[in-house]
This record gives C-alpha cells, structure tokens and sequence, in this order.
C-alpha cells in the first residue's frame, strides 16, 4: 500500500483569476514532482553470496558441508 503524501494545493487569493491561480498550483505541483526524492531500489531477494560464506564460517562449516538450510548448499560461494 503506498500512502500519498503530497498536499492538495489550493490557491485562495481573491486577487487571482481562476487561470492564475490554476497555473500557480499547476507550476508547484510540478515543482514537487520534479523534486521529489527517487525511490531507494529494491533489495536483492534472498541472501548475497558474502553472507552465505560468512554464515557457514560463523556456524564452523566448510564449502559443500551439508548444513540445515540448503539454500547455502545449491549456492556457489567463493
């Protein structure tokens, strides 16, 4: 679910015309936009090839080692 958080702009100046005060919130809507932080890309799924190695070192098993989670096993670790 993605939340929107950008205010609904409105312009309230009795002085502006109704295009004036369109082109006003058009032009910061925009500014916005264009200014808007980027998304932070997606994780890589499941875990790197580093933390497999560091896993196996850290529990005491070797390359090829039948472990408990076999993902590491079908892996080829450096």
């Amino acid at each position: 679910m993605i939340v929107n958080r950008r205010p609904k702009l409105e312009i309230i100046a009795p002085a502006a015309s109704p295009e004036e005060a369109a082109a006003v919130v058009a032009a910061l809507e925009r500014f916005m936009r264009d200014t808007a932080p980027t998304r932070a890309p997606e994780p890589p799924a499941g875990r790197s090839a580093w933390a497999d190695a560091a896993l196996l070192e850290a529990t005491g098993h070797h390359l090829g080692q039948r472990v408990a989670w076999h993902r590491v096993t079908r892996r080829h670790l450096p």
